[in-house]
Formats: C-alpha cells, sequence, structure tokens
C-alpha cells in the first residue's frame, strides 16, 4: 500500500499541514508540495480535434504519474476563500487533460485508488466548508470513483488547528483508517 499526500497550501507547515501530518503520523507515504512544481494552468482543448495530444511543457505529467503509482492519495488543501487553494484547483483542473490521454489510463487507475481529503481553515469552517468537501466528492464521482473520507480543522493563525481537539480526534481516526488499508492489502 502507497500514499501519496498532495498538500495545496502556499504556505508550508500551515493549519492543513498539521492537520494532514497527523493523518499521516506513522505511516510510510510520498509527500509532494504543489509549491515546488510549475503547473500550467489548463488550455481547454476538449472540443478540439487535436485535444489534448501536445505535451505541456511544465511539471504536471511528471507530478500525475508519481501520484498514479500510489494507492490512497490525501489531497491537503486549506479553506481559502471556501474553496480548495487555487495551486489544488490548478491540479485538478489539469485532469481533463489526464483524462482524455488514452495511454495514461488516468480514470483506470483513478477508479481503483482510495481518495481523501484533508482541510483547514478559519471562519466556521466546519459549516462553511462543506461545500468543498461536496466539490471533491463530485469530482470524484466524475472520474467513476468516491470520496473515502475527509477531516476539516479550524484553524487561522499559524498552529491553531492543533488546538481544535475535534479535528485531532477525526485525524487521528483517518490516520486508524488509512493504516487498516494496509491490512487488507
Amino acid at each position: 500500500m502507497k500514499v501519496f499526500a498532495l498538500y495545496g497550501s502556499s504556505r508550508k507547515n500551515g493549519n492543513s499541514d498539521l492537520l494532514a501530518d497527523k493523518v499521516l503520523y506513522n505511516i510510510k507515504h510520498t509527500k509532494r508540495y504543489l509549491t515546488d512544481y510549475n503547473i500550467t494552468p489548463i488550455d481547454d482543448k476538449r472540443h478540439e480535434p487535436e485535444g489534448f495530444l501536445e505535451r505541456v511543457n511544465d511539471d504536471y505529467n511528471e507530478l500525475v504519474s508519481e501520484m498514479l503509482d500510489h494507492d490512497v492519495v490525501i489531497y491537503v488543501t486549506p479553506l481559502y476563500w471556501y474553496g480548495m487553494s487555487g495551486l489544488m484547483k490548478n491540479f485538478i483542473d489539469r485532469s481533463t487533460e489526464s483524462m482524455r490521454i488514452p495511454e495514461r489510463n488516468f480514470t483506470e487507475r483513478m477508479k481503483e485508488m482510495k481518495h481523501y481529503v484533508v482541510i483547514a481553515g478559519g471562519d466556521s469552517p466546519y459549516e462553511k466548508g462543506k461545500p468543498l468537501v461536496q466539490q471533491f466528492a463530485y469530482i470524484f464521482d466524475f472520474m467513476g470513483t468516491r470520496l473515502e473520507g475527509w477531516i476539516i480543522g479550524d484553524g487561522n493563525k499559524p498552529g491553531e488547528v492543533l488546538e481544535d481537539k475535534v479535528a485531532m480526534e477525526n485525524a487521528s481516526k483517518m490516520n486508524a483508517e488509512v493504516k487498516q488499508l494496509f491490512s487488507h492489502k
């Protein structure tokens, strides 16, 4: 069982990172920060005859290929303006391209993987973060898979999420759930 954690915050070691680190405690995983990669926004060619045959010269293909080599993906994002971070949205948008490159087997691999989401933010995130969870659920449904689990943490100032007892308890539960996957593999 291979676990891939995709961190979408523009600030490393922020609240979403801290919450995800609690989820991933004592789990061997690959950690990637989207801030470390150059990922060009999608040039939507879905309806053009050539489609997405021409490869974009950026880091997306390398990163998505690495992600597809795992069994579990944990998407980590702060709640920015009541949605996912721009970095994460840009990465997700590029999935349109991946779904249309047959040799990549993107959709088939996504269906085989387990997908989890970790969100942290301020301004009533337990209520205002629900639409983001639903958005991720719709994204995975469109790909023919599902959102296995999610957690939201309350934290605006650096480190504040660590004081959110509910989030810490939910992170421990998700940690146990992901560890349980190893026993079924």
